[in-house]
């Protein structure tokens, strides 16, 4: 792939994911990733990389994707990993080597994607779809893919989500950990609640929460990508769906769910699921409890360099419009613009 183009251009364009989804559901493998042509890549390369990638991912939880450790990321796709893709290896090798460049690519875009640089984000996870498929991980590629569908939901495309996310869920099925295929049902069930279907994202989301189930109940080999995926993070994405659905009791009794996380660790997370809790205090018109939480999200969001974390508070400012006259209300819409440049 030639760098230099893939990473011009402008703009999320939702169409552009067609041909490179339709391309990984017909062949998600390719057949061998052998290649005889410069430097002998071996073993110890593949572990720097996948250091690189555990490293970022921490960061990333911890900081956002602005943060320059995190984005650091790009420079190590770019000037490590791009000039080993050129070099002599076998077709073991090579498929390793191709599958951990998919998940440094993959979290390049994610980084991007949380800083607001969708159009780089979205080019990042179509190079990494194709690196999956080039080391022949269905899995990682399946991961991707959720991905991309959780972009496209986040970017206002919730239909194309679901038809994503599901293609995933059945090109994987069988080839994929259990855990694996319930994080795509997640998403599923994110996509259909944006598109306000009650029903169906409680039966999806259902889903998602048999497989984490069959997940912890076997004791097979799981990428480390996908570690963090369990119930305490499910109970959390549900009180965000039914938020969505604007069910704030449903919400709120999958938060009571959901363990608590240490914001020291998953300091973006915390912050953002502070603002959802707050929010459906708010649908529930309880103005006291929502304003408590939504003050502690821009506590810990202050730290935090990603515009994806401050979207949420602008929906909790959204939420609160009812109370506009209220002074307390005010000043909470004050701070979040002095302090996060999120405005009402």
């Amino acid at each position: 792939m030639n760098r230099r183009d893939f990473l011009t251009g402008s703009g999320f364009a939702v169409s552009a994911f067609t041909t490179p989804v339709t391309r990984w559901l017909v062949t998600p493998a390719d057949e061998a990733a052998d290649l005889a042509d410069g430097k002998q890549v071996g073993r110890a390369d593949l572990e720097e990389l996948r250091d690189a990638a555990a490293e970022a991912r921490r960061w990333d939880s911890k900081y956002g994707g602005g943060n320059w450790k995190a984005n650091s990321v790009t420079v190590c796709l770019q000037e490590r990993a791009a000039p080993l893709l050129r070099g002599s290896f076998t077709d073991d090798v090579g498929r390793d080597l191709f599958s951990v460049t998919s998940e440094l690519s993959r979290l390049a875009g994610w980084t991007a994607f949380d800083v607001g640089q969708h159009d780089v984000a979205q080019r990042h996870f179509i190079q990494a779809l194709r690196l999956a498929r080039a080391g022949g991980d269905v899995q990682l590629g399946c991961y991707v893919l959720t991905t991309m569908a959780m972009q496209s939901l986040l970017r206002g495309f919730p239909s194309e989500a679901v038809d994503m996310a599901q293609g995933a869920f059945e090109r994987a099925k069988g080839r994929a950990a259990p855990r694996v295929l319930a994080f795509t049902k997640l998403i599923e069930a994110r996509a259909h609640a944006r598109e306000n279907n009650a029903r169906t994202a409680s039966r999806v989301l259902a889903v998602s929460e048999d497989l984490i189930s069959r997940a912890d109940r076997t004791s097979g080999d799981e990428p480390a990508w996908i570690d963090f995926y369990h119930h305490a993070r499910l109970s959390a994405d549900a009180a965000e769906v039914f938020r969505d659905l604007k069910n704030p009791k449903a919400s709120l009794a999958w938060n009571q769910r959901a363990a608590a996380m240490p914001s020291g660790v998953f300091t973006r997370s915390v912050g953002m699921r502070l603002a959802i809790v707050g929010t459906a205090h708010l649908q529930a018109r309880d103005l006291d409890h929502g304003l408590a939480l939504g003050n502690r999200s821009v506590d810990i969001l202050a730290r935090v360099q990603s515009s994806r974390a401050k979207d949420y508070v602008r929906e909790f400012n959204t939420a609160l419009a009812p109370w506009r006259r209220e002074p307390s209300v005010r000043d909470f819409i004050h701070r979040t613009r002095t302090e996060l440049g999120v405005a009402a």
